[in-house]
């Protein structure tokens, strides 16, 4: 059997994603997980062979949460899972650890055909996925956003989510003052100096559709 935990915020999301999975004979979901730290935990404690996850989430993001348990559980194979098959996201969750990458548009087939790959050792990106990434990389980058590391990304979405330094700084496990300078990374590569701005652009982007 594939053990299989589903990561989003959303419950009728996860409602939707364990009916999907639950018919299918080898698959079996042992666990939910609603934020970013409880993925974590539940990589740990349960040893899923492949964790579905959801990439924006208010507190700690998809990006931070797969880094994570790539680190503690290599083992266990992460499938981001989002929205956004354009932009940043997919390239920061790739590089962070996933094995896949799905939008969550793509059919039931498909979603099935991800799980097993991956778990058998294959690299899974949706059709459309990919062909942004080569669009995006014969193109270079396109826009300000693109210039962001994934940390940068990741601390520009919770500012932009109203969370606090303090409340950032807990979530990534740094110091305060470290997101504080990451801020000041971000306000210089976007060009603007306000948390206004910030939210904007990230509106502008599309990087807080999924917190709705």
């Amino acid at each position: 059997m594939i053990k299989i935990v589903i990561t989003d915020d959303h419950t009728v999301v996860r409602a939707g994603l364990r009916r999907l999975l639950d018919e299918v004979s080898d698959f079996a979901v042992v666990g939910e997980a609603s934020s970013g730290e409880e993925a974590i935990r539940m990589a740990r404690e349960l040893n899923p062979d492949c964790m579905l996850m959801d990439v924006l989430m208010p507190g700690m993001g998809g990006l931070e949460a797969t880094r994570r348990i790539m680190r503690t559980c290599p083992a266990t194979k992460v499938i981001g899972i989002s929205t956004h098959v354009d932009g940043p996201y997919p390239l920061h969750m790739l590089s962070a650890g996933a094995c896949g990458y799905l939008s969550k548009s793509c059919t039931p087939q498909e979603l099935v055909s991800a799980v097993r790959g991956v778990t058998h050792g294959q690299r899974y990106v949706n059709a459309d996925v990919a062909g942004n990434l080569v669009v995006n990389g014969l193109k270079g980058r396109q826009t300000p956003i693109d210039e962001l590391s994934r940390r940068e990304l990741e601390v520009l979405v919770m500012v932009s989510s109203a969370q606090s330094q303090q409340e950032i700084a807990q979530r990534l496990s740094v110091s305060p003052k470290t997101v504080s300078t990451y801020r000041t990374r971000i306000c210089r590569k976007l060009d603007v100096s306000t948390d206004v701005e910030l939210v904007h652009l990230a509106l502008r982007y599309g990087l807080l559709e999924d917190l709705h």
